[in-house]
């Protein structure tokens, strides 16, 4: 499959026309709307769906789309590195649209005020069930991060999401969060729950004594008679992002040669087409796309971006499409392959925004959901507080929930400043809406939740800070480690992202004055990846001590003043809000 340059800009173009035109139904009943909005037109002999980073969302939310998300040296300007005005003036679209309520953070507290919630498996579900009966034998691709994230999933050993995944007929899977649960219950569930049904698949994970494979590396499926190969590509950093001691007897990494001989190999088998459903990261996925050669699609996922067209990436065997289809189950991704002569000739793909309003509720899984939260209902809805102003979290360096939770690390560990990890998942809430356990744990589950107050000198706070910055801004995207930068309280810095390693932080100040690099400061945080954080005494889950001061705050909380860095070297940067 080779792709010109003007047949890319026809694929740009044509995400001109991809807005779904919401408008027009949004006063129809959900079974109007569904049928006028998601009739998408069949394509091709071979399809695939793609969901990825729902992180455990089985309910319809909120979530804003980042109004940072910068790309440095080659990435700057390039997908998925541009963000409001600047994508929908690259897509082609408008403002106050549906389309731009789905990709952007534009006008977020009006358009989804306006819109509504996105997501919601019961939702999603009428949707994959729609579109695979318009296409017989398409497969639904889950990319991982899909067993974390939300007060039911960490409560019942993301049982939730097993049972919830193998009714929406998910087909192969790969991971990341679902690590976190540690080797036994991985395995459990991968060798119980999806025996028969869904096939997890990792390249890249093998075992740390003789390197054999742990999971299977891909499998072979046919469509409507045609051998289609699916790779599995885990998070390569994993042992990094996330304790160690949870995979303790399993290595990772990106491993392109290995990649490059599972696509020999599958195609050796006969495969005439050849996928990867990978959890790299979409820099990352580009730099694979463009080192090994036979993959006809990579559908990506880690990084969170939706975006609306699939990426052509030359290499030496043709052309890979790379993807990658956001998160909180808000979209999935469809795509249509037209293969004829054993290769494929052509394809059509859609990311689909799932608007919860205009899809109607699968029956089948809405029961589902209700048996799972049913146990948790009043834990989950008890309130918290009224937030006066608008809580996300989603952006390169903090968002306002982030900055209520270090807020909330100093006031009640009593620190000089905090750090929050740049996790990228967590839902949003609207000025007036109340913050229940359920939407604060949203922001907080995860299975190594310790909070920590511990003594840093100024030289070991810059050290930090420095590691984390260059883990997101590396310009070699096989280095970028971590999610977003470290959210920091009550100290201030200066950030130069497009310096080198280590002269990217500077200018650090607490309360006005600058951090002496001798100086000893208390520094609250959470989420330790060392293990003896486990058993160390007095390290609370963070989620009571955020409760405790939510619940101090006398039933309101005030909008957040986000402390966000001074930004150097970024002036135009079109990976910004303007």
């Amino acid at each position: 499959m080779n792709i010109s340059k003007r047949e890319f800009m026809q694929v740009l173009s044509a995400a001109s026309v991809a807005g779904m035109g919401l408008g027009r139904w949004s006063e129809a009943d959900a079974a109007t709307a569904q049928k006028g909005l998601y009739d998408v037109p069949r394509f091709g002999n071979v399809s695939f769906l793609h969901m990825t980073d729902c992180h455990a969302q089985l309910m319809p939310i909120r979530f804003r789309e980042p109004s940072v998300n910068l790309g440095i040296g080659g990435m700057k300007g390039q997908l998925p590195h541009l963000v409001g005005e600047h994508l929908l003036k690259t897509l082609g679209a408008r403002p106050d649209t549906d389309l731009s309520h789905a990709f952007t953070c534009l006008d977020f507290e009006k358009a989804s005020r306006r819109y509504g919630k996105v997501g919601g498996f019961a939702h999603l579900a009428t949707l994959v069930r729609q579109l695979k009966a318009s296409r017989p034998g398409a497969l639904l691709l889950d990319g991982g991060d899909t067993w974390q994230g939300s007060a039911t999933s960490l409560w019942t050993n993301a049982q939730d999401m097993v049972d919830a995944c193998k009714l929406l007929g998910v087909d192969v899977m790969t991971g990341h969060w679902e690590f976190t649960y540690g080797m036994e219950r991985v395995q459990e569930i991968v060798n119980k729950d999806f025996k028969g049904q869904v096939d997890f698949v990792a390249q890249n994970i093998k075992t740390t004594d003789f390197g054999d494979p742990v999971f299977k590396p891909y499998v072979i499926r046919e469509i409507n008679g045609v051998p289609c190969a699916i790779i599995g590509q885990a998070f390569p950093y994993t042992p990094i992002a996330n304790p160690r001691y949870m995979v303790a007897d399993w290595s990772f990494g990106i491993q392109d040669e290995n990649m490059q001989a599972m696509v020999d190999e599958a195609r050796g088998k006969g495969a005439q087409v050849v996928v990867v459903v990978s959890h790299n990261g979409m820099d990352v996925d580009l730099k694979m796309a463009s080192r090994v050669r036979g993959i006809d699609a990579i559908f990506g996922g880690h990084t969170h971006d939706g975006v609306p067209v699939a990426i052509p990436v030359k290499n030496a065997g043709g052309t890979t499409l790379v993807t990658n289809a956001g998160s909180n189950s808000k979209f999935l991704g469809l795509m249509d392959f037209d293969v004829k002569g054993g290769k494929v000739v052509d394809f059509r793909y859609r990311l689909l925004p799932v608007f919860a309003n205009q899809l109607q509720a699968d029956p089948a899984m809405a029961a589902l959901i209700r048996k799972i939260r049913d146990p948790y209902e009043t834990k989950l809805n008890e309130k918290l507080a009224v937030t006066e102003g608008l809580l996300y979290r989603r952006g390169n360096f903090n968002g306002s929930w982030d900055q209520l939770i270090v807020d909330a690390l100093i006031d009640v560990q009593g620190a000089d400043l905090a750090f929050s990890p740049g996790f990228r998942w967590g839902t949003s809430l609207l000025p007036g809406e109340t913050i229940t356990r359920e939407l604060m744990m949203d922001q907080l589950a995860i299975t190594y939740p310790y909070a920590t107050l511990t003594e840093m000198s100024g030289e070991m706070i810059k050290t930090v800070l420095e590691d984390v910055c260059d883990n997101l801004f590396n310009p070699d995207p096989y280095y970028q480690q971590g999610g977003d930068m470290v959210r920091v309280g009550g100290l201030t810095y200066t950030c130069t992202p497009g310096a080198a390693m280590g002269s990217r932080i500077s200018d650090m100040r607490l309360k006005g004055k600058p951090i002496d690099a001798g100086k000893t400061y208390k520094v609250a945080g959470w989420a330790p990846v060392a293990e003896e954080a486990r058993t160390a005494p007095g390290n609370k889950p963070v989620w009571d001590v955020v409760e405790t001061w939510l619940k101090s705050q006398g039933g309101r909380v005030k909008p957040r003043a986000i402390n966000t860095p001074s930004l150097v070297g970024v002036q135009g940067n079109p990976g910004m809000v303007a």
